[in-house]
């Protein structure tokens, strides 16, 4: 009791945050929404002098850093916050004010054996980059090589388990309400989002992340890596070489240097394509602020934190709903939805496929600046509710990287029609992965693989057999089911006197 008690309290005072940057304001008149939670909005907002126009990336920023790498991940998600909102919220994709360099120091000192001095002869005091888990300083190693040093903020760990902690318990309730809340899945949207935050967290991580990605990307000569340094790699400091260039957030510094905006549109499109179809381990925040252009006309790749991973099922579903929406073959692109079973099976394929049509063919063919995206995604989300489509945490991160990439080739060339510039690489790899030649090779390794695997079958067959006098095997448990709220006005009194009390501390402070 005391530890939900904690969570509520959490989540009010955030809440109050939220509510002096009018977050809460778009909620107080929403009609889906019950009068108690309309009633509790308006509470939250007494005496803040919240501003009519809703700071969205302001109230989260004060709420820390789990609530911003949540608006970062819900500016992606237009579905559950809005189009206005998920655009206020990419900007929680720009720098964020840095540590006090004492504060980071220290740090440093307790991360590398003997203090940062025993391995470094300078870094600078002022961050070249800061965001809501870490910070970047450029530092000099002592045989004259420059670096970028990331370092953990301090404190952060243990914020984002008692945030996150908190989020899983409101998810909990919002899912026990069920209609729109449980097709949304918020539970297994927040697991999506815990694992890929704790793995931010170790610093060690993004370091393999990192080496892992050069490898894929290897052939791509548009796309660099920086290398990896690990003597000064630990669980709270990541070492990666110093990447000299211009952001691509700097378009006007883009343009100075004398970049083929049009090539590097397609660099940027093609570098996804390879690292997602063709190797199933991806980038997965790709934002202009994780882009640099290099004197050499390459991208860097910057901030490896967030890596996606499609296994071979999911990226033969990908590249062959990408090539039948690129020939407007809507009747396979709708089979292959029911394979992937994105569709419940009670639904009917051919009217899936009309509705796939009504929104793929007014945008095909047509450049990123002609289309207007609200459109689009209001028709996209309009079919996922017609047909019962649930959330697939799996395909969360690809998702949120898809849209984050089409918006920084279109910023780049505001006439690039993504369809035309996939299309190559993506008929290219259904050619060579799915054609005949490589089925029947398929069909051949699959063979050779099951003959191997039968011995093992049968030895795990002879162990199910219980021996004599040996008890049964015990049938396993029903999953526990999910807290949720067992009277609905009992909980918005609570609510309502946790407000009340929120307000108070507040006043009497």
């Amino acid at each position: 009791m005391l530890v939900e008690a904690g969570h509520a309290w959490r989540l009010l005072s955030d809440a109050r945050r939220l509510a002096a940057h009018g977050v809460l304001r778009p909620f107080e008149d929403l009609p889906d929404l019950p009068p108690g939670v309309r009633l509790v909005a308006r509470l939250l907002r007494a005496g803040t002098l919240a501003p009519r126009e809703p700071d969205y990336s302001g109230g989260l920023r004060a709420c820390g850093p789990a609530a911003v790498k949540l608006g970062q991940a819900l500016a992606t998600r237009p579905d559950l916050v809005g189009e206005a909102a998920a655009a206020d919220l990419r900007r929680l994709q720009d720098d964020l004010p840095p540590d006090p360099w004492d504060r980071i120091e220290a740090e440093l000192d307790r991360a590398l054996p003997g203090g940062w001095r025993a391995h470094f002869a300078w870094i600078s005091p002022e961050p070249a980059g800061s965001a809501s888990i870490a910070q970047v300083h450029r530092a000099r190693t002592r045989d004259g090589r420059e670096v970028a040093l990331k370092v953990l903020r301090p404190g952060v760990e243990r914020r984002f388990r008692q945030a996150l902690a908190a989020y899983d318990w409101a998810a909990a309730w919002l899912e026990t309400l069920g209609g729109e809340f449980r097709r949304l899945r918020p539970r297994h949207v927040l697991a999506t989002f815990r694992a890929w935050t704790m793995a931010e967290l170790d610093l060690r991580r993004e370091a393999g992340n990192a080496s892992e990605l050069a490898q894929a990307v290897r052939g791509e000569p548009g796309i660099r890596v920086p290398k990896v340094h690990w003597e000064w790699t630990s669980r709270r400091t990541l070492a990666l070489d110093w990447v000299d260039g211009v952001k691509l957030t700097d378009m006007a510094a883009v343009d100075r240097a004398g970049a083929d905006r049009r090539a590097l549109a397609r660099a940027v499109v093609g570098g996804f394509l390879e690292q997602a179809i063709g190797h199933g381990f991806f980038h997965a925040d790709l934002h202009q602020g994780n882009l640099i252009l290099c004197p050499d006309g390459r991208i860097a790749l910057l901030d490896f934190g967030i890596m996606g991973r499609l296994d071979r099922r999911a990226r033969v579903y990908l590249a062959e709903i990408l090539w039948g929406l690129i020939r407007g073959d809507y009747a396979r692109v709708a089979e292959l939805h029911f394979e992937a079973g994105y569709v419940p099976p009670w639904h009917d394929p051919r009217e899936f496929a009309t509705a796939l049509r009504a929104v793929g063919e007014p945008v095909r063919g047509r450049p990123t600046a002609e289309i207007s995206v609200g459109a689009l995604l209001d028709g996209l989300f309009a079919i996922t509710r017609s047909f019962d489509m649930p959330t697939q945490p799996h395909l969360l991160l690809l998702q949120k990287t898809m849209v984050m990439v089409e918006g920084v080739a279109a910023a780049l060339d505001p006439r690039i029609n993504m369809w035309e510039t996939a299309a190559p690489y993506v008929k290219a790899w259904v050619r060579d992965e799915l054609g005949p030649e490589a089925r029947l090779a398929q069909r051949i390794g699959r063979a050779v693989w099951l003959a191997g695997e039968l011995p093992k079958v049968a030895e795990r067959l002879v162990r199910r057999v219980p021996l004599e006098g040996a008890a049964p095997p015990e049938p396993p448990l029903p999953p526990l089911p999910a807290p949720g709220p067992k009277r609905w006005p009992a909980l918005m009194v609570g609510v309502v006197l946790g407000v009340v009390g929120v307000l108070m501390v507040q006043a009497l402070g």
